[in-house]
């Protein structure tokens, strides 16, 4: 099951475990998967002696992660290979105290204030490139916090158990018997939604000195990234404050604009950003936080993140990018998960052989519909404007489809449904002025991204659509303050456009530094 190089590799990776585990396994003699999850096991144990396997014969199929014999409270009732083999491995590394997806240590405090008991389920599927960020993520809240037990159930395995939930999207994650989320998401985000619904305890840790550096730079994506790279050059301490590092890059699948790298994924990007930053000494990482309010402490500029955490430098560049925009209609919200949908990769496969729209005409929704039309039995896509918006080369290829239907100068009004799931999708033809219902088995929504400059508001200029106002050189009208990527008003929402203007962010600060001007 695993070749010769992927065995040499995990030999690597587990050489310096320093406790001993076991995969216990309980699993039906006659299991349709017991052989798979068996070999997958042993083979994975056997690239070290500190692992081990141990079988049961009982109902199902599972498996729990012991250290030193005792249960880490993380069990799989699935054979976790393809994207969650990574997962099988983070969790034996992050039992031994290693791995780079361990938070700092403010963050683990904040883990180990979460109330208990805290049972979480997390269904996913082996196909979905996001649902390894949040098993990942909530695998390791339960190491860090004792109170926490993840189960991570494979609804392929169990598709009585999904129904009955009426699990249409993954991850999918329930807390105490509860839903609780649904799509991608990172630890940070992870972590302060449970803080909100189990509590946490009061810190008994003194308030924490405020960390100062010469530039703060806010968000981590590609314009955030190549802001801190340029200003570590000039010689200045940078502090890089996040939700994590590449930011929305990370839900791309594919990218082929990136010039001079003709093919590289989000997630690829996402790590080789990490990477360089990491290569800069002068740039500390502050991942997993969320970014709560901007104040001025006259001349320095003051960042505070949820947990307490304070930040100052005389130059901020405000990076945090931008998130799926949603439709905000009737319906909409009772529906996420149960028919609408944001992740065609993810959760298309859910809605094989049906009928789905997908509303947006620009590239990503042309591409969405594309992927679809592979899976589903006819496609519908609804465009506000009158012509799509997406490269012509897409457009060729969705037109040359003959299970795909377009509908142009269409306004969604409602989603509706019968209480367990969507059903229809209430429109309006707006050229004709008249309103019809299509039926329907899922809606995917790709109407774009909005800026994420809540937290600057109201000390910033910002257009209609929320985008802080920049000159030509990324500088606000706040002396000390740059704005760049997508949270700014720059034209084109491009990563390369985003990196240029990161470095171009980075300078105007470095020359205003050297003025006098902050």
């Amino acid at each position: 099951m695993l070749d010769t190089s992927l065995k040499e590799q995990l030999t690597q990776i587990f050489s310096g475990l320093e406790a001993d585990y076991v995969f216990d396994i309980t699993v039906h003699p006659q299991h349709d998967s017991r052989q798979e999850l068996i070999e997958l096991l042993e083979e994975t144990a056997a690239c070290s002696d500190r692992i081990s396997c141990r079988v049961h014969e009982g109902e199902g199929l599972e498996f729990h992660l012991l250290k030193n014999e005792q249960d880490t409270r993380i069990c799989f009732r699935a054979v976790p290979n393809g994207h969650e083999f990574s997962s099988l491995l983070l969790a034996v590394l992050n039992a031994d105290g290693k791995g780079k997806n361990l938070p700092d240590e403010a963050t683990q405090r904040r883990i180990k204030g979460l109330q208990g008991p805290v049972s979480i389920t997390t269904y996913m599927s082996l196909s979905c490139t996001n649902c390894p960020d949040v098993v990942q993520a909530l695998n390791v809240i339960t190491w860090l916090n004792p109170n926490v037990s993840h189960l991570i159930v494979d609804g392929a395995l169990f598709k009585e158990e999904v129904e009955r939930l009426n699990i249409q999207a993954v991850p999918s994650v329930w807390v105490n018997g509860e839903s609780f989320h649904i799509g991608r998401s990172s630890l940070g985000e992870l972590l302060e939604k449970l803080e909100s619904k189990v509590g946490t305890a009061p810190s008994s840790d003194a308030p924490a000195e405020a960390h100062r550096f010469d530039v703060l730079v806010a968000g981590g994506g590609p314009a955030g990234a190549s802001a801190a790279i340029y200003s570590a050059r000039k010689g200045l301490k940078v502090g890089l404050v996040a939700g994590r590092i590449g930011g929305q890059v990370n839900e791309t699948v594919g990218i082929e604009n990136l010039i001079s790298v003709s093919y590289t994924t989000g997630q690829t990007l996402a790590a080789d950003l990490h990477t360089h930053l990491s290569h800069h000494k002068n740039i500390t990482i502050f991942d997993n936080r969320r970014i709560e309010s901007f104040a001025l402490q006259g001349a320095e500029k003051q960042l505070t993140v949820k947990g307490g955490e304070t930040f100052l430098a005389p130059a901020l560049i405000i990076a945090t990018g931008a998130s799926w925009r949603k439709l905000n209609v009737p319906g909409e919200a009772e529906y996420i998960g149960r028919g609408v949908a944001f992740c065609p990769h993810c959760d298309g496969p859910f809605y094989q052989g049906k009928h789905v729209a997908v509303i947006g005409g620009g590239n990503s929704g042309v591409e969405a519909a594309i992927d679809l039309a592979g899976i589903c039995a006819k496609v519908t896509v609804l465009e506000f404007m009158e012509s799509l918006k997406a490269d012509q080369v897409l457009q060729d290829k969705l037109f040359s489809l003959p299970n795909v239907e377009v509908q142009t100068a269409v306004q969604t009004l409602e989603v509706q449904g019968n209480g367990e799931a969507m059903t229809a999708l209430r429109i309006k033809h707006r050229q004709e002025g008249t309103e019809s219902v299509l039926p329907l088995d899922g809606v995917f929504v790709q109407i774009g991204l909005a800026a994420n400059s809540q937290p600057f508001a109201e000390t910033l200029e910002t257009n209609r659509i929320g985008e802080i106002l920049v000159d030509k050189n990324c500088r606000t009208a706040l002396p000390g303050v740059y704005a760049a990527g997508d949270v700014s008003d720059v034209s084109y929402k491009q990563i390369i456009i985003s990196m240029g203007e990161g470095a171009k962010a980075a300078l105007s600060a470095f020359e205003d530094k050297i003025k006098g001007v902050i």
